[in-house]
């Protein structure tokens, strides 16, 4: 899922736009099933309203008022306007949250499908997703992105298959409530961990409980990416529980380098795997075509190492700010 472009399709099904522009005209787009569709509401370029969430509700009580909301299974929260407001009455995850009798058969819900274009991601501001977990029992694919003010809370969701978390920098706290929730349907797992100077201050230990898995028993994907601990995370993952039952492993986006790449060599095999990814990268030609032999049978996408840059290290994630 890129920061550059808008989501074309989640949870499997087209993105159809429900838009506000500056001169308060709303679009909604026919649909003969409202439960094809994803539906994503989002205010456009231009908007220049007092209180842009307020308007956001409008918007989203118009869409809810008609089509049969009763039939949407998917919905996506673009740009509200105000997404870098500390406010927390400036967001409309209360918004949806409220909805929730309205929406009884919602089953992905992805927060902050703002692109670079908008915001960079270090400015995205994100909310308590607490209540919004609980109001919608029956969720079974979350993505959120932002970092900044994201609080996910500790919790056992019997429903939910897909999380996706997304941040130029992600707190500790959240790294260290997803391990110590309760997912038993969880299949898919991607955290985006980014940087230290936008937030991204979780550790290998916060990742303790993830690399367990014993509160993740469905889990078959395991996306720790964008990540500036790339090489500590690999080393981790050596002697890690959870990737014995894996069958996607993906590094992307990270600081992944020799060192990283040799711990992978040196630690448990891989070779169970269907699928490893690790696009963007540092890892040299020598190791990494050492690591594509360890892996027979295993599709591998890791194209040839990025040229690095002229700084520290010259290493970089792929989302920072």
């Amino acid at each position: 899922m890129s920061f550059e472009e808008h989501a074309a399709d989640f949870a499997g099904l087209p993105v159809v736009d429900v838009t506000v522009d500056h001169r308060h005209n709303i679009e909604l787009p026919a649909v003969a099933d409202p439960g094809a569709v994803a539906w994503r509401i989002r205010v456009v370029e231009g908007y220049e309203f007092g209180n842009p969430v307020a308007e956001f509700g409008k918007l989203l009580e118009h869409f809810l008022g008609t089509v049969d909301s009763s039939r949407v299974t998917a919905l996506v929260v673009g740009d509200w306007a105000d997404h870098y407001s500390e406010d927390p009455e400036s967001h409309p995850v209360p918004l949806v949250r409220d909805a929730a009798d309205r929406l009884p058969n919602l089953r992905a819900l992805f927060v902050g499908d703002i692109v670079r274009e908008e915001s960079d991601a270090a400015y995205i501001r994100q909310y308590d997703m607490t209540t919004l977990l609980d109001a919608y029992p029956l969720l079974e694919e979350l993505t959120t992105r932002g970092g900044e003010g994201l609080v996910l809370p500790t919790r056992t969701h019997s429903n939910l298959r897909k999380l996706h978390v997304q941040a130029g920098g992600l707190g500790r706290e959240v790294v260290r409530a997803i391990g110590a929730s309760t997912f038993p349907r969880l299949t898919h797992l991607d955290i985006w961990l980014g940087v230290e100077n936008y937030g991204g201050d979780a550790s290998v230990a916060d990742l303790a409980r993830i690399l367990d898995g014993t509160d993740l028993p469905a889990l078959r994907h395991l996306g720790l990416v964008n990540s500036e601990i790339q090489d500590e995370i690999a080393e981790a993952l050596g002697g890690a529980p959870i990737v014995g039952r894996l069958e996607e492993l993906d590094l992307s986006h990270g600081t992944l380098g020799d060192e990283g790449a040799e711990a992978l060599l040196g630690g448990q095999p891989l070779t169970h795997l269907r699928r490893f990814t690790a696009h963007h990268h540092f890892v040299g030609e020598p190791v990494r075509q050492r690591l594509l032999a360890a892996l027979p049978g295993v599709e591998v996408d890791m194209p040839q190492a990025l040229r690095r840059g002229d700084w520290g290290s010259g290493r970089y994630v792929a989302v920072s700010e």
